[in-house]
């Protein structure tokens, strides 16, 4: 995998580490600032909710992160695309039901890094 790729991967990482960060410990204090369509009575409940997803959110940047320590060329690219695959369709997934700008947040980087590593 080429440097490109690699910080493409690093970021993706970062990104989901900080989602694992604001879902499991800011989703009270951080959520109705970022999720302002999200009626704010409902953050409190759904506090444990979101630290599911959060720790979702940090099972794939752990996956990411993986991929980046493992040597074999072919195993390395199968588990980066399998975690960034996993990316991308939970990016879809949270632009089709909860906001649109997740698919640009979450998804689109997936889907560019991807292409890169398929094409080089």
């Amino acid at each position: 995998m080429g440097l490109i790729v690699n910080i493409l991967l690093v970021v993706i990482s970062l990104l989901h580490l900080y989602f694992m960060w604001f879902e499991m410990f800011a989703w009270t204090t951080k959520g109705p600032k970022i999720f302002k369509k999200f009626p704010k009575e409902l953050f409190i409940p759904s506090k444990s909710l979101a630290a599911n997803q959060g720790l979702y959110n940090g099972f794939l940047a752990a996956g990411i992160l993986w991929s980046l320590l493992i040597e074999d060329i072919v195993w390395k690219e199968n588990i980066a695309l399998f975690f960034l695959s996993c990316v991308t369709i939970a990016g879809v997934f949270g632009a089709l039901t909860a906001d649109k700008k997740i698919f640009y947040i979450q998804a689109l980087p997936a889907i560019v890094s991807i292409l890169i590593l398929l094409l080089t």
